[in-house]
């Protein structure tokens, strides 16, 4: 399985990718969004874990983009955004769950 960690912080994306990496998944990183599109763009991911605030774009952006693509990946936003309309909107803009950072 192919995952991509899209996560400004560094330490956090690092440890998701290592714990990742352990369970023998094929991971790749990105810290801010014009990587991460180009990294969605060229590559097929199964999973992507994506946060809602990144350097030079926004997370739900990035989701619209997976979705203009056709990627039929599963998305799974870790944010420290909380309220429920954020959750809402994630969601209907076609993720397949919220996680709240602690």
């Amino acid at each position: 399985m192919k995952v991509i960690v899209i996560e400004d912080e560094a330490a956090l994306a690092e440890s998701i990718a290592e714990s990742l990496l352990i369970e023998n998944y094929s991971v790749d990183v990105a810290f801010d969004f014009p990587v991460a599109l180009d990294k969605i763009s060229m590559t097929d991911y199964d999973c992507v874990l994506l946060d809602l605030s990144l350097p030079g774009g926004s997370g739900l952006t990035l989701l619209k983009k997976l979705k203009e693509m056709n990627k039929h990946n599963g998305v799974i936003i870790i944010s420290a955004k909380d309220s429920l309309e954020d959750k809402i909107l994630g969601l209907k803009l076609g993720a397949d769950d919220y996680l709240v950072k602690p």
